[in-house]
């Protein structure tokens, strides 16, 4: 067999030239930026020519990187579908599904027993991750992204818009809501990283800078434990509170909604865009979405 390069930079030079991106890759991939640079450099020295061409900050494939990746993502897929091929109807029969844990806590895992009980002959996995699934290398078949696409080299099918307002526990404050936007001003206001707040103030015809102190979330579904717990006002997406809203266990802060910048998509690889298991669960989506 000829010599072959390290086998753990061409996933990194896969995932990299398909991003166009080092962070993005690194995101993918569960590793570090400087994990990236460094497979990369590896292999760059391996070949003796660079890859990447380094432009600024930024980075762009040079021709022979580009026709290595293409390459690459063949060979790697050929892996794939031979990894599958050795026992195709296993393979086939589970599912495993890609999701921010936000929405799988909130919506999804919910609901999940309707699909199964309407689909019995799938084994469901869910793998609930900040990070953006890897199809080519995590084994996952489809994933349910919150985002603006498109995703160079996947299949998208649009799920649903979103949009942002405010909700609180019925019993917050004792029951004296309030009336007026200008009173959220005075009450513990839960965050996320990048805000809404001050959007949905400005929608509000007021002015609003966020506080320097207090909690930063990275997930939704931690604040609005402390919402349903009546400790303070969570501006939230709609997707994520509507069974909230239908049981009481919180309640919607006056009529002023803004869109979300961000969509609902069914991502996956597009030769896997007409599989079975891919066309059931997303019509399942699609029939289940009632926010």
């Amino acid at each position: 067999m000829r010599k072959l390069p390290p086998l753990s930079t061409l996933p990194v030079l896969e995932a990299a030239a398909r991003l166009s991106s080092f962070s993005a890759a690194a995101e993918e991939l569960h590793v570090t930026h400087g994990a990236i640079s460094h497979q990369i450099r590896s292999l760059e020295e391996y070949l003796g020519l660079p890859v990447f061409a380094r432009i600024g900050r930024r980075v762009e494939l040079t021709p022979e990187g580009a026709a290595l990746a293409e390459q690459v993502r063949a060979a790697l897929q050929q892996v794939a579908d031979a990894v599958e091929a050795i026992s195709p109807e296993a393979r086939e029969h589970k599912l495993v599904i890609s999701v921010l844990p936000s929405f799988a806590s909130r919506w999804l895992m919910p609901r999940v027993g309707s699909f199964l009980e309407a689909h019995p002959q799938y084994q469901v996995s869910v793998e609930a991750n900040q990070a953006r699934a890897n199809f080519l290398t995590d084994g996952v078949d489809v994933a349910i992204r919150y985002g603006q696409g498109p995703w160079p080299g996947l299949h998208s099918q649009f799920l649903a818009d979103d949009s942002y307002f405010p909700v609180c526990s019925p019993q917050f404050m004792g029951g004296h809501l309030p009336k007026e936007p200008s009173e959220l001003m005075d009450v513990p206001l839960f965050r996320l990283e990048p805000g809404y707040w001050e959007k949905w103030f400005e929608a509000a015809g007021m002015s609003y800078s966020p506080p320097r102190q207090g909690v930063i979330y990275n997930d939704a579904a931690l604040f609005l434990q402390q919402a349903m717990a009546g400790e303070g006002v969570a501006l939230t997406r709609r997707s994520l509170v509507q069974s909230d809203l239908k049981t009481g266990k919180l309640v919607k802060l006056f009529d002023i909604e803004i869109p979300t910048e961000s969509r609902y998509y069914l991502v996956c690889l597009q030769q896997h865009a007409n599989k079975a298991k891919i066309i059931a669960f997303r019509d399942w989506m699609l029939s289940q979405i009632d926010w």
